[in-house]
């Protein structure tokens, strides 16, 4: 009984795990060759994303490049305050906003309505085609492309114009960049055709994940195919549609630069400027770097702000999210 009493209970009893950084220790001995492949992208990382913060300090300054750190004239905020004072911010913000919604919603509907269209093909050498088409205008330059559209859109031999005058939709030609509240709209037409292939490759990717006995059984109890896309293809790619679109609500405020900046013109200028050509003209190109750093950290706050929320509402539904 002696000797019963005295030895260890062990039957019932949860084995020991180990502490949180010890499991994080084991798991990053594990895994020490994908450590070892990521060091140099953290070293890129550090260097060109947290380094540059220190350039921050600039917006509560009245920054002279010819001065010393120690020598610059400290003003505080007066800078934001002179961001939020000035129409011209509140109108590029508008169209900022304007053109990132577009690009938004075009670019979703698009790049999925394609990937479903590209995953219901059964006839190998078209879809290959087709997937090849709508990927090469991704690789072309935007110099290139704004070129093209240019072109396209020209008075003068466009094929826009020459087709709506053989449509009988307009009359004579029209310049279309020559109208500001057009230029939205041919922005994100022109984003979709540069982009549309290049976007499906994550949503045909997410459909090799489902399950193929899914199709096959509800073929089996009589589904069409409109049916097996609603009720099987689009809730197999959700997880991916919602973490693209907390990424992509996150960078709303980066609209792009080259487009905005080859395709605009005096007569569109009050619609096509955004944030980053207000940065550029009102800042860089005029000396006052404090502006354009203090423009810069609002669009850094305003994305963050804008990702936490959209990752804090997909937590609240239930949805996939990034963390």
């Amino acid at each position: 009984m002696e000797k019963l009493a005295t030895e260890p209970r062990t039957a019932g009893m949860l084995p020991h795990r180990p502490s949180g950084f010890r499991l994080f220790f084991r798991k990053l001995m594990q895994q020490r060759t994908l450590v070892l492949m990521s060091v140099p992208f953290l070293i890129w990382l550090f260097i060109f994303r947290y380094v540059p913060v220190w350039g921050w300090t600039i917006a509560f300054q009245n920054y002279r490049p010819a001065k010393k750190f120690s020598e610059q004239e400290w003003v505080g905020w007066q800078h934001f305050q002179s961001l939020f004072q000035d129409e011209a911010f509140y109108r590029v913000l508008r169209n900022t906003f304007a053109m990132s919604g577009i690009n938004l919603v075009l670019g979703f509907v698009t790049a999925i309505t394609l990937a479903i269209l590209l995953n219901e093909l059964r006839h190998v050498v078209f879809k290959r085609v087709v997937q090849t088409i709508s990927y090469m205008p991704h690789f072309i330059s935007w110099v290139v492309a704004a070129s093209i559209i240019s072109t396209a859109l020209s008075t003068e031999g466009g094929i826009v114009n020459d087709v709506l005058v053989w449509l009988g939709i307009i009359k004579e030609p029209v310049l279309w960049l020559g109208i500001g509240k057009d230029f939205w709209a041919i922005l994100g037409i022109s984003e979709v055709w540069k982009n549309i292939g290049w976007n499906t490759i994550v949503y045909l990717a997410a459909m090799t994940m489902i399950d193929p006995s899914l199709y096959e059984a509800a073929e089996i109890d009589g589904a069409g195919r409109f049916r097996r896309i609603w009720n099987i293809t689009l809730p197999g790619m959700r997880p991916v549609i919602v973490i693209l679109l907390i990424m992509n609500v996150g960078n709303i405020l980066e609209t792009g630069f080259e487009p905005q900046y080859l395709l605009r013109n005096g007569m569109n200028q009050d619609y096509s400027e955004n944030l980053d050509l207000f940065v550029l003209r009102y800042g860089i190109a005029m000396g006052n770097f404090s502006l354009a750093a203090a423009a810069g950290i609002f669009k850094t706050a305003v994305s963050f702000v804008l990702v936490f929320t959209a990752n804090n509402i997909a937590k609240r539904l239930g949805e996939a999210r990034l963390f």
